[in-house]
């Protein structure tokens, strides 16, 4: 999605994510939009049986979002956040890997109580 459908996807998910989180609590990536990394789960690559070297081809998108300082990275998709929250395990990250369905099910109030895994001690309780 990142280069097939370009800049413009990427500002149509911007504005739900700012929409659902505030834009004050969001943290733009460097580079970002169709120059954004891609973190290396997709296309088989999670089931290819060569961890090691998926997790080394990760190692720049986990630092591309260490860099940011967020509490979260959000996910478009289910290739992104098993590599994103497995990037985050390896290197020892201290962000919190979630699914934008997540982001969008906790704003407005809908999210089930066995959805809440991936979600930090700040966000887990909040509409329960």
């Amino acid at each position: 999605m990142r280069k097939s459908l370009g800049d413009p996807i990427a500002e149509d998910l911007r504005f739900v994510v700012k929409a659902a989180v505030g834009e004050e609590n969001f943290i733009e990536m460097q580079p970002n939009r169709s120059n954004n990394y891609c973190c290396g789960g997709g296309g088989g690559f999670l089931q290819s049986g060569f961890p090691d070297e998926r997790r080394y081809y990760g190692q720049r998108k986990f630092s591309q979002i260490d860099r940011t300082g967020a509490d979260y990275c959000i996910t478009p998709c289910h290739n992104c956040h098993s590599q994103i929250h497995d990037l985050k395990e390896h290197y020892e990250g201290r962000y919190h890997t979630v699914h934008l369905w997540t982001i969008i099910c906790l704003a407005l109030g809908i999210l089930g109580e066995n959805e809440r895994d991936y979600l930090g001690p700040d966000l887990a309780e909040l509409g329960t």
